[in-house]
Order: C-alpha cells, then structure tokens, then sequence
C-alpha cells in the first residue's frame, strides 16, 4: 500500500496528508487485453455507456445513460486484474477513467453494484484469495485505532465544515416521511436524527449519559439542553477540539465531560449509552468488547442506542479480514458489521429491542454531503489537491451507491440491561 501521513492535529485548518496513487502495476499485455475484453462484455449488458480513447463507444445504455470515459483502458484493466476490490476506486484516483460532464458517479455505479450483489460471493471469494497477497491490516486495539481515526477524521476541520452543515453531524440525517424530503433542510433533518436517538435511550433531565464516539457535538448539545449529564469519548484531536469550544460557547460545560479516550478504558456507571455510527470503527475482533463495554457501563435497566450502518450476513462474513478500497483509503480499520454480527457479539444481559431501518435516508444525506462537497472544492483545492478530490468524490458516491442499491442499511437499534 501507498502510506499516508496524518495532518498534524490543531484547532484551524492543517495541511492535508499528501495523498498518492500506487503506479499501474506490471502485467503483461496478453492479462490486460483479457480484463479489457472481460470489461467490454460486462458493460455491453450494463445500463451505460462508456466512450474509449478512439472514440468508440460501448454499453447497454442510450444517449441519456451515464457516460464513462475510459481514459486510460489499459491501466484500468491492469489494476482489476492486480486487486478486484480496490482497483476501480484507485483507477478513478488516477483519472484512469472518469464520468462525462453531465454524467453522475453514482448513477453509473449503482446498476454495477446491483449486479455485484446478485454475483457477491464468487467475486468477494476471488477478492479475499488476493486480499491475502495485500496483507494491510492495522487492528483496531487502542493504539491501533487511535491511528485509524486520525487516519480519517484528522484531516483537518475545514474539510468537514465545507460539506456538512451547520450541525457538524457526520452521519445519516432523519428525514420526515409526511414532508417531500426536498422541503428540508438538512440540519433539520440531522437534529431530528440526534433527538431520536436520545428519545430511544431515554435521555432527559439528570439522565446520566454516556456517548460513544463524540463527532463534533451535536448530540452531546442537545443531550445537556435536555439537563443530562453526558461524558462523551472521541479518539480524534480535531473533534474533541471543536466539540469543546461548541461546549463552551453554549455555557453547557457544567454538563459535559469530553474526553480523549479509548471507550475500553471508560469506567462509571450510567443511565443511559449512546453511539452514532461508530460501530463501524470498531472491527470484527473487538465487537464483543464493544457490547460488553456497553453492558458494564449501563446501570441495570438502562438503555443504549446505536446508530449503525449494516450489511447482510452473507457480505459482512466475506468482507470481513479482506481489504476494500473504503478501508485502503479512506477508514482504515473499518468494517460495516450486519445484524447478524452484532447479534452474536451481544453479551448475556444485554437485549436488543428495538430495530428501526431508515437506508434510503442515509442515500439522500451522502446526496446532498456531495453536492455540496463539489460546490464548496475550488476553496479546498490548494490544501488538498486533485488525486484528493477524486478519492473523496469515489468515496460519497460508492457509499451513497451502497444505499440506492440496497447493499446497505442504516438503522437505530435499542438495547436494554437486563435487571
């Protein structure tokens, strides 16, 4: 793998990682002609159409599908060949092939990822056969994973300011279904995510509150205005800084205690646990620590609530230990567990109760995270540079992809200690 360097954590804008793509790997030319062709009969039954170098143009679609141009064709198909799971998304962080203008990324994306889910299990089987030729794999112990959050969530406030909205929330917004979600701001929706997920653990005046992966604190806000008293976890410089100065410019620091801290190491006892959206960090070795830190933290008859990106169990047992692009790139360590999963990791004591799903939402926030995110790049372009603009272009529209296409889900799920 092409490593990295972190930003140097600070409370303003830090110079970016530099972000590199690996060169296209050596094969011959006999292995790229036979991608190439194998590519070509795939997209000629695709609804697309995808212009080569030559000015042919292939594809299942008409003139009002999506058009990919195939800049680069060869290297292209040398870098499937070398690595399935990974080799498109490095592709498009070369501008090995790019959309047209006009054309959209994840509308060209989501019948792929239609048929990859149809054919998952031979394809993810080929791909973990040569996932053990690229052994990358930081474990997410505490050490380990302080490296895999700041890998992602120190790249420096600025970036994440030029694209989510006023209530740093970074993750699935809750839309209202009785509105046209178009009708909504953003922020509207992301508040009433945050204060469902307080009324599903039961959060109100003195409820003893434990969150799980800060973010940049909206939820602990909104926990303190209701009069709780919440200690909130975060491995991420950057957003411990940030939540704090929201914090203190409420006048709410009376109520909270942010801590720079490895949930494992957490003690006390509380009414109440809460976690948006940070399961996904913590890794299939250590999901039965996760839940058992939840279990001894709740006070008997005490609730979480989690919000949780899932996959089907047959996705999450080929994915997991193999490595994607999502997690060469972009959260390394990170793994979307399934229902399944999360199921077995439960420690006695700990009951799930309640399952509320809401994916097409998470589709419609990475929607709007984008366009945004394009608006706002001429601003971000000198910090972070073009192969960055790509690998974080590939990466809202593969997620929002997962989505549309049903691969993912997100849901609130509730738990209870037993008495």
């Amino acid at each position: 793998m092409t490593t990295t360097t972190p930003a140097t954590p600070s409370t303003t804008s830090t110079p970016p990682r530099a972000v590199t793509v690996p060169p296209v790997p050596y094969r011959s030319r006999a292995l790229a002609r036979s991608y190439g062709a194998g590519l070509r009969m795939l997209l000629r039954r695709m609804p697309v159409q995808v212009r080569y170098p030559s000015g042919v143009t292939i594809g299942g679609g008409d003139a009002r599908s999506p058009l990919l141009l195939a800049v680069r064709p060869d290297a292209l198909a040398l870098r499937l060949a070398h690595h399935p799971s990974i080799g498109l998304g490095e592709a498009y962080m070369a501008g090995d092939w790019e959309m047209a203008r006009g054309s959209d990324l994840c509308d060209a994306m989501v019948p792929f990822a239609t048929l990859l889910e149809k054919r998952m299990t031979p394809i993810f089987t080929v791909a973990k056969v040569f996932d053990r030729h690229n052994p990358f794999q930081r474990r997410n112990d505490p050490t380990g994973a302080r490296e895999n959050i700041a890998d992602h969530y120190d790249l420096g406030n600025d970036l994440f300011e030029a694209f989510l909205d006023e209530t740093m929330t970074y993750s699935s917004a809750l839309f209202d279904d009785t509105r046209p979600w178009a009708d909504q701001p953003l922020a509207e929706a992301q508040r009433r995510k945050v204060d469902a997920v307080l009324d599903a653990a039961g959060v109100g005046e003195g409820t003893r509150v434990l969150e799980i992966g800060t973010g940049w604190g909206e939820l602990t806000l909104r926990a303190a205005a209701r009069g709780a008293h919440v200690t909130s976890l975060t491995l991420s410089t950057e957003q411990l800084a940030l939540a704090q100065q929201r914090v203190d410019k409420a006048r709410l620091a009376d109520q909270v205690d942010i801590r720079l801290q490895d949930y494992r190491l957490v003690d006390g006892t509380y009414d109440a646990v809460v976690s948006v959206e940070m399961i996904e960090a913590v890794g299939a070795e250590f999901l039965p620590s996760y839940f058992q830190t939840i279990h001894d933290r709740l006070a008997p008859g005490g609730r979480a609530a989690i919000q949780a990106i899932l996959t089907s169990d047959t996705q999450y047992e080929l994915t997991k230990g193999g490595v994607s692009w999502i997690s060469r790139y972009i959260f390394p360590g990170g793994l979307v567990p399934s229902l399944g999963a999360i199921s077995t990791a439960l420690p006695h004591g700990l009951q799930l109760t309640h399952d509320r799903r809401f994916g097409p939402h998470y589709a419609e926030t990475l929607r709007r995270w984008r366009r945004t995110f394009d608006d706002a790049w001429p601003a971000l372009s000198e910090s972070y540079g073009d192969v960055f603009r790509r690998m974080w272009d590939f990466y809202l529209a593969y997620a929002e992809t997962g989505f549309r296409a049903g691969i993912l889900d997100v849901a609130h799920l509730t738990f209870r200690r037993q008495l």
